[in-house]
């Protein structure tokens, strides 16, 4: 609470020097008296080889917006420094930034030296993060900073299985969360509206299952009994040339990408490609409208067979300790009306498909556990018994309801577990009560104050069992989300809420104070061309 008192009084007090609009807010902050002042000939220097390519990257995110080429030197002699420390007490991605007569970030790890940096990025004028020259004097306060953050995982959701985005404006994305000290990408890369991802031992999934026909007009509570849709194709995937190289990016800035390949429902349009995997053999298509398709995967070895070679070629692409296999929305009416998946349940010893559904969960835990990965699911995979090595992602976020049980009882039986709750997490509601002057959303409403007011910690849980919760993300499914112009609208600037939340001890958030921090954040959003929900005074 003391911090959280010096905190506030140093945000409201009138200096010669405006407070340091940072998101997240650092938990600890002194301001000081002065500024320096960054010139062409300013040289930013590493101390050791952990800290050179954080020093790399930061000259090259300066060079758009000030048109220096800064020079980088070996040592601890320079405008701005590196270098790795040995204090523990920082944790795995803290951070201590000192600006006097230089700046000085020095951290026990890189993670924590490229969260240093973005602070830095954030102490210079907004129009630091144009990727254009800017005629702008680039001076930083003098501070001091010492900073940890409270969760481990740090997320969004990037739903592109609905609509395709394209690998560069997924890199441009990338940017946008790792500047707001975001490490992990969840990436739903398969849908019954498209599958994205390249798989060499099955081309026909990107041949047919990554492009549909025709998408639905307008919201899917309009359009029930009979749709209209566009007539435009939409599709597209991303070669493994493609993922190699945006995992790659995501990680020198620190961000770890979580593949999530969904199953056995969201199957929809690789059954289309492989109409065997299906329970009926009957083709299907590639889906076109949105809500939850009946179309689910049969639980046969061949099929399970079919998924383990899937996860394989992914575990190469993907070096993360997590793989998605999702789990969610599975409809088991095609189970319990298949006289052959009945034979399969009675001689599984299985007492009903909820119990199908978890041997399923079970055979990819088990081939992940093999192949020294975890499996990560939604909080439907524990109905019918959850796989010993499994976390879970909890979604159905409200008090009372199936899926907060479930995300209890895991973290109390020592799973870990992810908080995505569609209460407070879920981007694609509307941002507005009046929805008619805001962009098509799937429903709800969950304005800004709403997300920030949010604390990921399940109540009733003991301090132990507590532990088990990682950390949390916002999602953002796609279905009103066609373009990267809406995915960013959706997604700033409740986002940057979020950041904060999942950063700072519950005890020092102060929304008042977060929007007075905001105002400068849009104008950094300006310099770097996202298109975000101005927030409304």
């Amino acid at each position: 609470m003391i911090k959280h008192i010096t905190l506030s009084l140093l945000l409201s007090a009138t200096t010669a020097f405006a407070a340091p609009a940072l998101i997240p807010q650092p938990t600890e902050i002194n301001q000081l008296q002065g500024a320096l002042e960054l010139s062409s000939g300013s040289t930013i220097a590493y101390a050791d080889a952990d800290a050179k390519p954080v020093a790399e990257l930061l000259a090259q995110q300066l060079r758009g917006a000030t048109g220096y080429t800064l020079p980088l030197n070996a040592g601890s002699t320079g405008r701005i420094v590196f270098k790795t420390s040995a204090d523990s007490t920082l944790g795995a991605e803290g951070y201590e930034l000192t600006s006097k007569d230089s700046v000085t970030i020095t951290a026990p790890t890189t993670a924590g030296l490229f969260y240093g940096a973005q602070t830095l990025r954030q102490l210079l004028p907004p129009e630091i993060y144009s990727s254009e020259p800017t005629s702008t004097t680039w001076t930083i306060p003098a501070v001091d900073i010492r900073d940890t953050p409270r969760f481990a995982w740090r997320g969004l959701h990037l739903d592109v299985g609905r609509h395709f985005m394209p690998k560069e404006d997924v890199l441009k994305f990338i940017d946008t969360m790792s500047s707001l000290k975001f490490n992990t990408l969840h990436w739903h890369l398969t849908e019954d509206q498209g599958w994205r991802i390249e798989i060499k031992k099955y081309p026909k999934l990107t041949e047919i299952g990554a492009w549909r026909d025709s998408t639905v007009i307008g919201h899917i509570r309009d359009n029930r009994k009979k749709p209209n849709y566009d007539g435009v194709p939409h599709g597209g995937f991303y070669t493994q040339d493609d993922i190699r190289e945006i995992v790659a990016y995501a990680a020198d800035r620190q961000i770890t990408i979580v593949p999530e390949i969904d199953m056995p429902g969201h199957m929809q349009a690789a059954i289309a490609a492989y109409p065997e995997l299906g329970c009926t053999g009957e083709p299907v298509e590639v889906r076109k409208i949105w809500g939850i398709s009946q179309t689910i995967l049969n639980p046969e070895d061949s099929t399970v067979q079919f998924c383990k070679d899937v996860l394989t070629e992914v575990m190469e692409l993907f070096p993360s300790e997590f793989i998605h296999i999702g789990g969610d929305e599975a409809k088991k009416n095609q189970w319990e009306s298949s006289p052959r998946i009945q034979e399969l349940r009675e001689q599984r010893g299985l007492k009903d498909m909820h119990e199908m559904q978890s041997w399923f969960i079970k055979q990819m835990d088990d081939f992940l556990v093999e192949n020294g990965r975890r499996l990560i699911g939604w909080d439907e995979i524990a109905e019918g018994g959850l796989a010993q090595n499994a976390a879970v992602m909890w979604w159905r976020g409200k008090a009372g309801r199936a899926g907060a049980a479930i995300a209890k009882k895991a973290a109390q039986d020592g799973h870990d577990i992810v908080i995505a709750s569609n209460s407070h997490l879920y981007f694609d509601y509307y941002q507005a009560k009046d929805k008619k002057a805001e962009p098509l959303a799937i429903g709800n409403y969950l304005p800004l104050d709403k997300v920030y007011s949010f604390d990921p910690i399940i109540e009733g849980l003991t301090e132990a069992e507590a532990e088990r919760i990682l950390g949390a993300q916002g999602q953002l499914w796609r279905e009103y989300m066609p373009t990267t112009e809406s995915v960013e609208y959706m997604a700033f600037p409740r986002a940057c809420a979020l950041a904060e939340l999942v950063w700072l001890p519950e005890e020092q958030k102060n929304y008042t104070h977060f929007l007075e921090r905001m105002a400068v954040q849009q104008a950094r959003f300006d310099a770097a061309g996202v298109n975000y929900r101005k927030i409304e005074q």
